[in-house]
């Protein structure tokens, strides 16, 4: 019986908190954002500080826009350019795992001064925003968009928490304006042209694949309060992340991948690692404290682990050249600020590896509620590249990587069971925090094919129940909408939470299958709470063996119909065409000699 990969949308996001806890301000919302929470380490000084944001320290490039009035001014006021601030900077940080392998983190952030979504105003020129985004914001009013394609799957217990995570396959959550009178068609369009941008299967995303969580997502910009109608998110753990992805990806660059960090980007050694995933989340953020002044971020991002035995590396050492195949040799000329960051928090002495060229450059910045130290490497700069006018960044390991970390939180799930009519779906978070508890908000996304049973739900903690002090269940409908379930759970110091839910399988039409059935749909598990910082956790994709039907049997029954019609008909219509001539017997053998000598003679022959 083939195994049908069924993509139980497990996003594990497991969010926990800190002691701290964020400012009231809600609109800089810096404390809700995972991205955020990276600070962007672009914007950390040399000796630790954080750089300002007074508009007077930026750098910034005009741009025109073109405003409607309802003033008496005249029409050429009205069409006059206003000054206005774009911004573009690049990064790269570089991480050296305990496991061996290297984690390479590029984050291009693009700063675009303008607000469409004010009545009247009307964007007329893009300088550095990519123009097909922007039409697609003000298209489908667009407050925020996130969109990920990742291949391979994140070893939370071999790398530690990745700074953005992302589930396998594809990923898309939207937060439209509350102008929007019909959401599920905006979304319909919407991932029809996302499809055609990024060259992707987003046009699979129908209602039979999207959820409206009801707690697990916040704005990561502006407006906390935005109603969860507005809200739609969906995955397609299925897709094929290749470079037909990767290219439009890079085109919505500044500099494409002809300059600046961007140039490392070599498609046959990104896809040739064990983890890769490129996203780009757009949001509305404040200029400054008073938010006087706003703008859309969009920051473009692109995560790799190379492995140090698929690599065909002999010894435990990494260079640009042998990770990309190519080195750099100029920032982006439309990059305000290009620079090229390697963790050296656990290696402050220069212990376990060292780095080639040195940097007197450190800078500090505070990374998943940890704070890390990171040697700058800064590609304005000339000094930089060398008299070779080229940058090979060489990380050395001296002895061993060190023990390997275990996270405070990971997660994971299974499917337990026999037979093809029911099972049960097992997830298991775990704590490793020695005295402190954590609330988890898990969201757990199940395809309409699998018939939760919810009475049979049950959570333990230690051998004991926990239960939830939160839940929303929406039952699925048959061949329209999956199973969403969202619970808020406390994490135990130093437990093993385990939650449980029993399903039956349903019998699909055979029009309804794949044409892959032994390939995955998915599952998720997501997490939040008020707090300085929060870490989402995907799970991996569910393999469950779904009642899958024998294919091969319309094949036999054909080859059988097609034997029984030429054997019948065809002896049939031959008799029925067939014309039938007597023959005489052929003459003896002896008499045939007999004429045959006659002949020879020239007298006449036997009759």
């Amino acid at each position: 019986m083939a195994a049908h990969r069924c993509g139980l949308s497990l996003v594990c996001i497991l969010i926990f908190s800190s002691l701290a806890h964020p400012s009231s301000c809600d609109t800089l919302e810096k404390a809700n954002d995972n991205t955020a929470e990276k600070r962007s380490i672009s914007e950390v000084n040399t000796d630790g500080s954080v750089a300002g944001e007074a508009l007077n320290e930026r750098q910034w490039q005009s741009t025109d826009a073109e405003v409607d009035r309802s003033d008496s001014t005249t029409h050429s006021e009205a069409l006059t350019p206003a000054a206005a601030r774009d911004e573009f900077q690049e990064e790269l940080v570089i991480r050296p795992l305990h496991s061996g392998d290297i984690y390479a983190s590029f984050q291009f952030r693009t700063l675009w001064d303008t607000d469409f979504l004010q009545e009247g105003q009307k964007v007329s020129h893009y300088r550095l925003f990519p123009k097909s985004l922007g039409q697609v914001l003000s298209k489908f009013s667009v407050r925020e968009l996130h969109i990920s394609f990742t291949q391979g799957f994140w070893r939370t217990m071999q790398w530690g928490q990745p700074f953005i995570p992302s589930p396998p396959g594809a990923e898309l959550w939207v937060w439209f304006h509350d102008t929007v009178s019909d959401v599920d068609g905006n979304w319909k369009e919407l991932t029809n042209v996302l499809s055609g941008i990024f060259c992707a299967s987003l046009n699979f995303i129908d209602l039979t694949n999207t959820v409206q969580p009801s707690a697990s997502f916040k704005p990561l910009g502006l407006g906390n309060a935005t109603d969860h109608r507005f809200l739609r998110y969906a995955t397609l753990p299925r897709e094929i992340v290749c470079t037909e992805n990767l290219t439009p990806w890079k085109k919505l660059l500044p500099c494409g991948s002809k300059a600046g960090l961007a140039v490392l980007m070599k498609s046959e050694k990104l896809f040739h690692s064990s983890f890769h995933s490129q996203a780009v989340h757009i949001r509305p953020i404040c200029q400054d404290e008073q938010c006087s002044s706003k703008a859309w971020e969009l920051r473009q991002t692109l995560n790799v682990v190379f492995d140090l035995h698929t690599s065909g590396q002999g010894k435990k050492e990494w260079s640009l050249f042998k990770m990309f195949s190519r080195t750099l040799t100029e920032a982006c000329p439309l990059a305000s600020s290009s620079k090229v960051y390697v963790d050296i928090t656990d290696n402050p002495e220069g212990e376990l590896f060292e780095l080639s060229p040195a940097t007197p450059l450190l800078g500090q910045a505070v990374v998943l509620g940890d704070r890390r130290t990171y040697s700058v490497y800064d590609l304005s700069r000339a000094e930089t590249f060398g008299q070779l006018r080229s940058f090979n960044l060489l990380l050395r390991w001296k002895g061993d990587s060190g023990d390997m970390l275990r996270p405070l939180l990971h997660a994971e799930r299974y499917v337990a069971g026999f037979g093809l009519q029911t099972g049960e779906i097992h997830t298991v978070i775990y704590n490793n925090h020695p005295y402190r508890a954590f609330p988890v908000l898990l969201m757990d996304s199940v395809p309409w094919y699998l018939q939760l049973y919810i009475h049979t739900l049950t959570v333990t903690s230690k051998s004991r129940d926990n239960k939830p002090s939160y839940i929303h269940y929406q039952p699925a409908k048959d061949r329209h909408r999956p199973h969403l379930l969202e619970m808020l759970i406390q994490l135990p110091p130093h437990s093993m939470t385990e939650v449980t839910v029993q399903f039956e399988r349903a019998l699909l039409k055979w029009t309804e299958y794949t044409p892959d059935p032994n390939h995955d749909l998915t599952s998720i598990v997501p997490v939040k709470e008020e707090s300085s910082y929060f870490v989402r956790v995907y799970t991996e994709p569910l393999l469950v063996n779904l009642p899958t039907p024998d294919f091969s049997m319309p094949y036999n029954v054909i080859c059988l119909t097609c034997t029984v019609v030429a054997v019948g008909y065809g002896s049939f219509y031959n008799l029925l065409t067939r014309t039938f001539q007597v023959d005489e017997p052929s003459p003896p053998l002896s008499k045939r000699l007999a004429n045959l000598i006659r002949r020879m003679r020239g007298v006449p022959l036997l009759t």
